[in-house]
């Protein structure tokens, strides 16, 4: 720990809400740690609710799509150079850049150059594909704080300086949820098996997805008459677009829409069906089985095959590098093959599986908010020395 005589000078950058879900977390364990600290750079509300002075609105860096960017490059590269400008003339102990690694990693490379200690929170998955950024990765930081051990270990392949402090998701998931509760607050009827269907959070995903989860139901349907299914949808938008596809493609059945994140679908499900991404790392966490269904235009699937540098595409698997949960992916993600691997996870003994989730949850479950608080701080103390 270090000691709080002298007041503590922390620049950060959040560019969107999970960013500045993290900043929060983070701010405050630096607080409890240190004490007197001032945190200065772009955050959102909870951010600012911790104190910290934002000198633009996080909103301006929460930009999605090549031409979205495209169209705000001009604003984007002002923010920049003023954010620059502002901590080369007042500059902090320690420079952290939250995520949104297409913005910080150019600010965190300048800063570094002007001799701040910058950090950069949630690594990008070089481990996965273009595993040359990690050269840029190390340009620009002092430390990488890494959610997940393997990250790490790509990291030091490499010599690059970073921490693995664990998973947030991890820490706010208790081990054991209760599936009845959930159920009731859903009102689900608790005497039925569930299927939760969560076909993605973005429109591309819904569209690719939507149809052949769709139809697998209809086959389980026909299988498990007992089986009932509901949908997580994020926003209104996709609320829309699935039940366009429902009404295409499966208008016979009954589907229960949850318009919430997935975590209280997946508690209250037997088994889960899911597109690729973070959600499969929540369901392991909440430890339900799942199949993993994912597909991408054919051009976008040719570039992947060729630049995806893993064996596995879901959290899980590659956390146990071991084919735990099936992966069906493009040809494979067909209501057939996704059907019967839904019907062996509905109809078979889990408990091996459930029991590999919990060791992974523990493995991951390190306090994260505290770990990289720690670990900002210890970055400090050495360059105090």
């Amino acid at each position: 720990m270090l000691p709080s005589e002298r007041p503590l000078r922390v620049g950060i950058v959040a560019g969107e809400i999970s960013g500045d879900v993290l900043g929060e977390g983070l701010i405050k364990a630096i607080k409890a740690q240190y004490g007197n600290v001032e945190f200065v750079g772009i955050g959102g509300p909870r951010m600012i609710a911790q104190g910290c002075q934002s000198l633009f609105d996080m909103e301006e860096l929460a930009v999605m799509g090549l031409v979205e960017v495209l169209g705000r490059l001009p604003r984007l590269l002002k923010v920049k150079a003023s954010l620059v400008k502002h901590f080369t003339t007042h500059p902090p102990d320690v420079f952290i850049g939250i995520d949104a690694p297409d913005f910080n990693l150019r600010l965190e490379a300048l800063l570094k150059q002007a001799g701040i200690k910058t950090v950069h929170y949630v690594s990008p998955s070089v481990w996965a594909w273009r595993q040359k950024r990690i050269f840029k990765i190390a340009a620009a930081t002092d430390l990488v704080l890494a959610f997940l051990p393997f990250e790490k270990a790509f990291y030091d392949k490499f010599n690059v300086p970073c921490a693995f402090v664990g998973h947030t998701m991890a820490d706010s998931i208790p081990m054991q949820v209760d599936q009845r509760e959930a159920q009731q607050a859903l009102g689900l009827d608790t005497n039925k098996r569930w299927l939760a269907v969560l076909p993605g959070s973005r429109g591309s995903e819904m569209a690719m997805l939507a149809p052949p989860f769709l139809q697998t139901c209809q086959r389980l349907s026909q299988q498990y008459p007992d089986l009932g299914f509901v949908v997580a949808l994020v926003n209104d938008a996709r609320r829309a677009q699935f039940e366009q596809a429902w009404q295409t493609h499966a208008p016979e059945l009954s589907f229960t829409l949850v318009n919430d994140t997935a975590r209280q679908v997946i508690s209250a499900s037997d088994a889960v069906l899911l597109a690729s991404g973070t959600v499969a790392l929540e369901c392991m966490l909440l430890k339900r089985p799942m199949v993993v269904g994912y597909k991408v235009k054919p051009l976008t699937a040719w570039l992947a095959r060729r630049l995806l540098k893993t064996r596995y595409v879901s959290l899980p698997n590659i956390l146990a590098d071991a084919p735990l949960v099936p992966e069906l992916l493009q040809e494979e993600c067909e209501p057939e093959a996704l059907a019967a691997a839904v019907s062996r996870m509905l109809d078979g003994d889990n408990q091996a599986l459930l029991e590999t989730f919990t060791q992974l949850h523990q493995t991951i479950r390190k306090d994260a908010d505290a770990s990289a608080a720690s670990a900002v701080l210890e970055l400090v103390k050495n360059h105090d020395r």
